[in-house]
Protein backbone atom coordinates (compact mmCIF):
# COMPACT_ATOMS: atom_id res chain seq x y z
CA UNK A 1 0.00 0.00 0.00
CA UNK A 2 1.35 3.41 -0.91
CA UNK A 3 0.57 4.75 2.55
CA UNK A 4 3.09 2.42 4.12
CA UNK A 5 5.92 3.80 1.95
CA UNK A 6 5.26 7.23 3.46
CA UNK A 7 7.53 8.09 6.41
CA UNK A 8 4.85 10.03 8.28
CA UNK A 9 2.92 8.37 11.13
CA UNK A 10 0.00 6.28 9.86
CA UNK A 11 -2.76 8.40 11.47
CA UNK A 12 -1.44 11.50 9.64
CA UNK A 13 -1.29 9.61 6.34
CA UNK A 14 -4.79 8.25 6.88
CA UNK A 15 -6.13 11.73 7.65
CA UNK A 16 -5.10 12.78 4.13
CA UNK A 17 -6.78 9.70 2.66
CA UNK A 18 -10.01 10.52 4.50
CA UNK A 19 -9.86 14.10 3.17
CA UNK A 20 -9.57 12.57 -0.30
CA UNK A 21 -12.68 10.46 0.40
CA UNK A 22 -14.60 13.60 1.37
CA UNK A 23 -13.60 15.27 -1.91
CA UNK A 24 -13.95 12.25 -4.21
CA UNK A 25 -17.32 11.17 -2.80
CA UNK A 26 -18.64 14.73 -2.94
CA UNK A 27 -19.41 14.84 0.77
CA UNK A 28 -20.64 18.22 1.95
CA UNK A 29 -21.44 19.84 5.30
CA UNK A 30 -23.67 17.58 7.35
CA UNK A 31 -22.88 14.40 5.39
CA UNK A 32 -21.92 11.37 7.40
CA UNK A 33 -18.47 9.81 7.13
CA UNK A 34 -17.85 6.05 6.96
CA UNK A 35 -17.43 4.39 10.34
CA UNK A 36 -14.09 3.68 12.00
CA UNK A 37 -14.45 0.01 11.07
CA UNK A 38 -15.25 0.81 7.43
CA UNK A 39 -12.26 3.15 7.14
CA UNK A 40 -9.94 0.66 8.85
CA UNK A 41 -11.06 -2.11 6.47
CA UNK A 42 -10.86 0.11 3.40
CA UNK A 43 -7.24 1.08 4.02
CA UNK A 44 -6.02 -2.06 5.74
CA UNK A 45 -5.15 -0.40 9.05
CA UNK A 46 -6.13 -1.02 12.64
CA UNK A 47 -9.22 0.54 14.17
CA UNK A 48 -7.02 2.52 16.57
CA UNK A 49 -5.23 4.14 13.62
CA UNK A 50 -8.58 4.99 12.03
CA UNK A 51 -9.81 6.52 15.30
CA UNK A 52 -6.64 8.63 15.67
CA UNK A 53 -6.91 9.89 12.08
CA UNK A 54 -10.54 10.89 12.60
CA UNK A 55 -9.55 12.60 15.84
CA UNK A 56 -7.05 14.72 13.91
CA UNK A 57 -9.85 15.81 11.57
CA UNK A 58 -11.99 16.67 14.60
CA UNK A 59 -9.16 18.77 16.01
CA UNK A 60 -8.86 20.90 12.87
CA UNK A 61 -12.63 21.33 12.62
CA UNK A 62 -13.13 19.37 9.40
CA UNK A 63 -15.21 16.70 11.13
CA UNK A 64 -17.54 16.85 14.11
CA UNK A 65 -19.06 14.09 16.24
CA UNK A 66 -22.73 13.56 17.00
CA UNK A 67 -22.71 11.14 19.88
CA UNK A 68 -24.71 8.06 19.05
CA UNK A 69 -24.91 9.01 15.36
CA UNK A 70 -21.35 9.10 14.01
CA UNK A 71 -18.98 11.62 12.47
CA UNK A 72 -20.07 14.27 9.99
CA UNK A 73 -18.45 16.81 7.69
CA UNK A 74 -18.43 20.21 9.40
CA UNK A 75 -19.75 23.41 7.88
CA UNK A 76 -16.31 25.02 8.22
CA UNK A 77 -14.75 22.30 6.09
CA UNK A 78 -15.84 24.01 2.90
CA UNK A 79 -15.96 27.61 4.06
CA UNK A 80 -12.59 28.00 5.72
CA UNK A 81 -9.11 26.49 5.68
CA UNK A 82 -7.99 24.78 8.91
CA UNK A 83 -4.62 26.27 9.83
CA UNK A 84 -3.68 22.80 11.09
CA UNK A 85 -3.78 21.36 7.56
CA UNK A 86 -0.39 21.28 5.84
CA UNK A 87 -0.73 21.81 2.11
CA UNK A 88 1.02 23.77 -0.60
CA UNK A 89 -0.36 27.16 -1.60
CA UNK A 90 -1.18 25.77 -5.04
CA UNK A 91 -3.10 22.83 -3.52
CA UNK A 92 -5.03 25.20 -1.26
CA UNK A 93 -6.00 27.52 -4.12
CA UNK A 94 -7.09 24.63 -6.34
CA UNK A 95 -9.22 23.16 -3.54
CA UNK A 96 -10.97 26.52 -3.14
CA UNK A 97 -11.82 26.60 -6.83
CA UNK A 98 -9.21 29.10 -8.02
CA UNK A 99 -7.18 28.72 -11.15
CA UNK A 100 -3.54 29.26 -10.25
CA UNK A 101 -0.90 31.27 -12.05
CA UNK A 102 2.42 31.20 -10.20
CA UNK A 103 4.45 34.28 -11.08
CA UNK A 104 8.12 34.03 -10.09
CA UNK A 105 9.20 37.55 -9.15
CA UNK A 106 12.80 36.82 -8.15
CA UNK A 107 15.20 34.01 -7.21
CA UNK A 108 18.52 34.78 -5.53
CA UNK A 109 21.30 33.02 -3.64
CA UNK A 110 22.70 34.95 -0.69
CA UNK A 111 23.69 34.81 2.95
CA UNK A 112 20.79 34.35 5.39
CA UNK A 113 19.57 37.22 7.50
CA UNK A 114 19.72 36.72 11.26
CA UNK A 115 16.08 35.59 11.58
CA UNK A 116 16.44 33.24 8.62
CA UNK A 117 19.64 31.70 9.95
CA UNK A 118 18.07 31.18 13.38
CA UNK A 119 14.90 29.64 11.90
CA UNK A 120 16.75 27.31 9.52
CA UNK A 121 19.51 26.33 11.96
CA UNK A 122 22.21 27.86 9.76
CA UNK A 123 25.17 30.10 10.37
CA UNK A 124 25.28 33.53 8.78
CA UNK A 125 28.14 32.22 6.60
CA UNK A 126 25.87 29.63 4.95
CA UNK A 127 23.95 30.23 1.74
CA UNK A 128 20.19 30.22 1.14
CA UNK A 129 17.90 30.48 -1.84
CA UNK A 130 15.37 33.28 -1.51
CA UNK A 131 12.27 32.89 -3.68
CA UNK A 132 9.68 35.62 -4.21
CA UNK A 133 6.39 34.77 -5.94
CA UNK A 134 2.87 36.05 -6.57
CA UNK A 135 -0.05 33.63 -6.89
CA UNK A 136 -2.78 34.91 -9.17
CA UNK A 137 -6.28 33.88 -10.17
CA UNK A 138 -6.26 35.10 -13.75
CA UNK A 139 -4.79 38.59 -13.50
CA UNK A 140 -5.84 39.06 -9.88
CA UNK A 141 -3.08 38.76 -7.23
CA UNK A 142 -4.23 36.73 -4.23
CA UNK A 143 -1.06 35.63 -2.42
CA UNK A 144 2.43 37.11 -2.13
CA UNK A 145 5.08 34.67 -0.90
CA UNK A 146 8.68 34.85 0.26
CA UNK A 147 10.41 31.49 0.83
CA UNK A 148 13.93 30.86 2.10
CA UNK A 149 15.56 27.44 1.64
CA UNK A 150 19.04 26.18 2.55
CA UNK A 151 21.10 26.22 -0.65
CA UNK A 152 22.43 22.70 -0.14
CA UNK A 153 18.88 21.28 -0.44
CA UNK A 154 18.70 22.43 -4.07
CA UNK A 155 20.98 20.28 -6.26
CA UNK A 156 22.54 21.78 -9.35
CA UNK A 157 22.33 25.33 -10.69
CA UNK A 158 19.50 27.41 -9.25
CA UNK A 159 18.77 28.86 -12.69
CA UNK A 160 17.91 25.37 -13.98
CA UNK A 161 15.07 24.89 -11.47
CA UNK A 162 11.41 25.46 -12.36
CA UNK A 163 10.42 27.64 -9.42
CA UNK A 164 6.79 28.04 -10.51
CA UNK A 165 5.66 24.73 -8.97
CA UNK A 166 5.24 23.36 -5.46
CA UNK A 167 8.27 23.71 -3.17
CA UNK A 168 7.09 20.67 -1.22
CA UNK A 169 7.22 18.56 -4.38
CA UNK A 170 10.53 20.10 -5.45
CA UNK A 171 12.22 19.21 -2.17
CA UNK A 172 10.65 15.74 -2.11
CA UNK A 173 12.05 15.05 -5.59
CA UNK A 174 15.49 15.80 -4.12
CA UNK A 175 14.97 13.47 -1.16
CA UNK A 176 13.68 15.92 1.47
CA UNK A 177 10.07 15.40 2.52
CA UNK A 178 8.24 18.12 4.44
CA UNK A 179 6.11 16.38 7.07
CA UNK A 180 4.93 19.17 9.35
CA UNK A 181 5.01 22.91 9.91
CA UNK A 182 4.91 25.44 12.70
CA UNK A 183 2.76 28.40 11.63
CA UNK A 184 2.19 31.84 13.09
CA UNK A 185 -0.92 33.73 12.00
CA UNK A 186 -1.19 37.51 12.06
CA UNK A 187 -2.52 40.45 10.05
CA UNK A 188 -0.15 42.96 8.46
CA UNK A 189 0.07 45.43 5.65
CA UNK A 190 1.65 44.09 2.49
CA UNK A 191 5.36 45.06 2.56
CA UNK A 192 6.82 47.39 -0.03
CA UNK A 193 8.39 44.49 -1.92
CA UNK A 194 5.00 42.79 -2.11
CA UNK A 195 3.28 45.91 -3.37
CA UNK A 196 5.87 46.20 -6.11
CA UNK A 197 5.45 42.51 -6.94
CA UNK A 198 1.66 42.69 -7.35
CA UNK A 199 2.00 45.91 -9.34
CA UNK A 200 -0.23 48.18 -7.30
CA UNK A 201 -0.43 50.10 -4.05
CA UNK A 202 -2.71 48.82 -1.33
CA UNK A 203 -3.43 49.94 2.22
CA UNK A 204 -5.65 46.97 3.07
CA UNK A 205 -4.51 44.37 5.63
CA UNK A 206 -3.33 40.96 4.45
CA UNK A 207 -3.38 37.68 6.41
CA UNK A 208 0.22 36.64 7.03
CA UNK A 209 1.19 33.02 7.70
CA UNK A 210 4.79 32.61 8.81
CA UNK A 211 5.74 28.95 8.25
CA UNK A 212 8.66 26.91 9.46
CA UNK A 213 8.36 23.70 7.44
CA UNK A 214 10.05 20.64 8.97
CA UNK A 215 11.30 17.35 7.58
CA UNK A 216 10.83 13.97 9.27
CA UNK A 217 13.89 14.60 11.46
CA UNK A 218 12.53 17.91 12.74
CA UNK A 219 14.86 20.15 10.71
CA UNK A 220 13.38 23.37 9.32
CA UNK A 221 13.83 23.21 5.55
CA UNK A 222 11.64 26.12 4.36
CA UNK A 223 11.10 29.43 6.12
CA UNK A 224 8.12 31.15 4.51
CA UNK A 225 6.10 34.35 4.69
CA UNK A 226 2.80 33.99 2.81
CA UNK A 227 0.55 37.06 2.58
CA UNK A 228 -3.09 36.20 1.71
CA UNK A 229 -5.79 38.62 0.56
CA UNK A 230 -8.03 39.10 3.59
CA UNK A 231 -11.18 39.31 1.43
CA UNK A 232 -10.48 35.98 -0.30
CA UNK A 233 -9.13 33.71 2.43
CA UNK A 234 -10.34 32.69 5.88
CA UNK A 235 -8.48 30.29 8.16
CA UNK A 236 -10.05 28.53 11.11
CA UNK A 237 -8.41 27.36 14.31
CA UNK A 238 -10.35 24.62 16.06
CA UNK A 239 -10.14 24.93 19.84
CA UNK A 240 -11.57 22.36 22.22
CA UNK A 241 -12.07 22.59 25.94
CA UNK A 242 -10.31 19.83 27.84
Amino acid sequence: MSMRRDRRPLPIQLREEILAIIEQDGLGPGDRLPSEVAIANRFGVGRTTAREALKLLEQDGTVHVRHGSGRFVSQVATLERPITRLESVTEMMHSLGYSVVNQVVSVSVRRPRAEEAASLGLSEADSVVRLERVRRHGDEPLIYSMDVIPRDLIPGPVDDVDWSGSLLELLEAGGTRVTSAIAQLCVELLPEAGQQAIGKRTSEPWILLVHRNLDADGHVVIFSHDYHRYDRFTFNVFRQRA
